[in-house]
């Protein structure tokens, strides 16, 4: 029997969230028009939409958001009107008066923007419907239902990021903009516990103290005219001191890492946040951390932790202001690099990058960062197609960029990178990465299908030319490939496997590939009739297994018409279910981990 030591505190999405139940959709074969709305904008069409499956799910909210079994619910709308009202309290005559005014211009702008159908990239009611949608925070639950059996070598906490907005959205939102939450399982001596909660991060806390969202959602709603008026509306309250942005803006959804005993969780427009789990499996924010004052700049989501030194490797990049790009890394206790400038001409779209034995691998593609978009009324995020895209290779140890060299890879757009590694006898660095088409296809509305072809990309050093081929040749067998990883003891190293999400259909997860990189044999583990997850997380038996396939792949598996949750634990080698852990309330679907 699973036991809870508390119950979870209830967020809006069990007292707020309105959405349109399913018989307010007219489905056809490829389309689904939206009839009518709470704020009576116009029909919204969403043709085979990238951002939506074909047929949107919206279960009922009895079955959608688990409530504690004593009905005990704390709704935040009455604790955060409290914390609200305490907040405001400090303020002086003219900064209660500047919030009143700063709030009804806020209240105006809103009215003005749903008068018109939003993209789909930015209404939350495709972007957070189904299991997308946000779920309260669940304190530890003991000693979970298993079936099967968990192996000896799982020991430890697997954590799991993602986004979670705590408050209902007024106007536009993009799933990336939500509130990071980290999804935590323990394992001890063949049991499991369970636990999630919010990353405390400086917005948050903030909102938290005014009682709803104040800091403006970087994809949903700063795009053309009204993102600028949001932004100058944020800086104002900045000013009047009814916020304080100083403090960082990031949401911490995205990536977590495990360094010199800490970990972190990430998102690129901030500093990560230092979150402790617990004796008990539980999970707490410690702060915002900059390495003991070391790191001044914001670093992204996917730093590379090198299995032989210890030393973490990072990028950090400014949309506003050169330089546009900066590499650094951190000795295995901790100590920074000076920053390495990376010369490019914008700002550019740097989620991801790779490392080798001897180099680092940054790719420079054609989605990047034109703020002057916003004035002509799009959106900042562009998809530049007279771009080139390059990656440029650079010693890991470089005290500048004057040695790096750049190899041109024409329209190639890799949202993730796998794995790189160096083969001296062609002189060629080899990329694993997920190349996607439309480039932009996750922050603007785009007819085009999505693919995600998973490719080898070769960068010559002496010649300075590329090649890129699909690893997976045979066309019927050719699936969407994103999120996923290969044996973290061999990163930066030739490795024979990747394990990776079967993203479809788009934007749902199946289930999982392992990928013969060398031959482009491909196995796949389905999670079963109507269960979809998230990205597979390899777990290595031992790292001294002499088998790089050697371990176990852990995910977070949801059931779409039970409306429960579950962990699956498969053996990498044999791709068969060892056991699945049964978990106390639903899990979204969500972004990175990390044991």
């Amino acid at each position: 029997m699973a036991t809870t030591t508390s119950h979870a505190t209830n967020t809006w999405i069990k007292t707020k969230l309105s959405m349109p139940s399913s018989k307010e959709f007219g489905v056809a074969s490829n389309s689904i028009s939206l009839l009518k709305n709470q704020h009576n904008r116009q029909s919204l069409n969403i043709n085979s939409s990238l951002q939506a499956p074909p047929i949107l799910h919206f279960p009922k909210q009895s079955s959608n958001y688990q409530t504690p079994k004593n009905n005990t619910i704390s709704h935040p709308k009455q604790e955060n009107n409290n914390s609200s009202s305490s907040s405001t309290s400090k303020w002086n005559l003219v900064q209660k008066a500047a919030a009143m005014a700063l709030d009804a211009v806020e209240s105006a702008l809103t009215k003005h923007e749903l008068e018109h159908p939003l993209p789909k990239t930015a209404d939350p009611r495709v972007q957070i419907s189904g299991n997308f949608a946000p779920v309260p925070e669940n304190p530890v639950c003991q000693s979970l239902p298993v079936t099967g059996k968990i192996p000896k070598c799982v020991q430890g906490v697997y954590v799991r990021n993602g986004a979670n907005p705590l408050f209902e959205p007024t106007a536009g939102h993009h799933f990336f903009d939500g509130d990071g939450m980290v999804h935590a399982v323990q394992f001890k001596n063949g049991s499991a516990s369970y636990a999630c909660r919010f990353t405390e991060t400086e917005r948050l806390v903030q909102e938290k103290a005014l009682g709803r969202p104040v800091f403006p959602k970087a994809i949903g709603e700063l795009h053309g005219h009204s993102g600028i008026a949001r932004l100058m509306l944020f800086y104002a309250r900045g000013l009047f001191g009814l916020v304080d942005h100083s403090k960082g803006t990031g949401v911490a959804n995205a990536g977590l890492v495990y360094f010199n005993n800490r970990l972190l969780a990430m998102s690129e427009d901030d500093l990560p946040y230092h979150v402790k789990v617990t004796p008990t499996g539980d999970l707490k924010t410690e702060g915002r951390f900059d390495f003991d004052g070391q790191l001044k700049s914001t670093m992204i989501a996917h730093p590379k932790l090198d299995p032989v030194s210890g030393e973490l490797f990072a990028l950090s990049y400014d949309v506003i202001q050169k330089p546009y790009l900066k590499y650094f890394r951190f000795s295995k206790n901790g100590e920074k690099s000076n920053d390495v400038e990376i010369p490019v001409e914008d700002p550019t779209m740097m989620h991801d990058f790779a490392i080798t034995e001897n180099f680092v691998v940054i790719p420079d593609q054609q989605v990047v960062f034109k703020m002057s978009e916003m004035i002509r009324g799009g959106s900042p995020v562009v998809y530049d197609k007279n771009k080139v895209s390059r990656f440029g290779i650079l010693d890991k140890y470089a005290k500048d960029g004057s040695d790096l060299k750049w190899v041109e890879v024409p329209d190639c757009f890799c949202f993730h990178l796998w794995n790189a590694w160096e083969e001296p006898e062609t002189d060629e660095i080899v990329v694993i990465g997920s190349c996607m088409t439309p480039p932009d296809s996750i922050f603007n509305e785009c007819d085009e299908g999505l693919k995600s072809v998973l490719s080898e990309i070769r960068l010559n050093l002496k010649t300075g030319k590329s090649t890129r081929k699909s690893i997976i040749e045979n066309p019927d067998e050719q699936v969407n490939l994103e999120a996923g990883m290969v044996n973290r003891n061999k990163l930066g190293r030739k490795t024979e496997y990747a394990y990776l999400a079967i993203a479809e259909p788009w934007p749902k997860v199946s289930g999982f590939a392992k990928v013969n990189l060398f031959t482009g044999e491909i196995e796949k583990f389905i999670y079963g009739d109507n269960k979809y997850g998230g990205e597979p997380l390899f777990l290595p038996r031992d790292p001294n297994s002499k088998e790089e396939d050697d371990g176990y792949i852990l995910a977070f598996v949801h059931d779409e018409k039970e409306w429960k949750s579950e962990l699956q634990i498969v053996n990498a080698m044999s791709l068969k279910l060892e056991a699945t852990v049964k978990l106390p309330s639903r899990v979204p679907y969500g972004f990175h981990g990390t044991f």
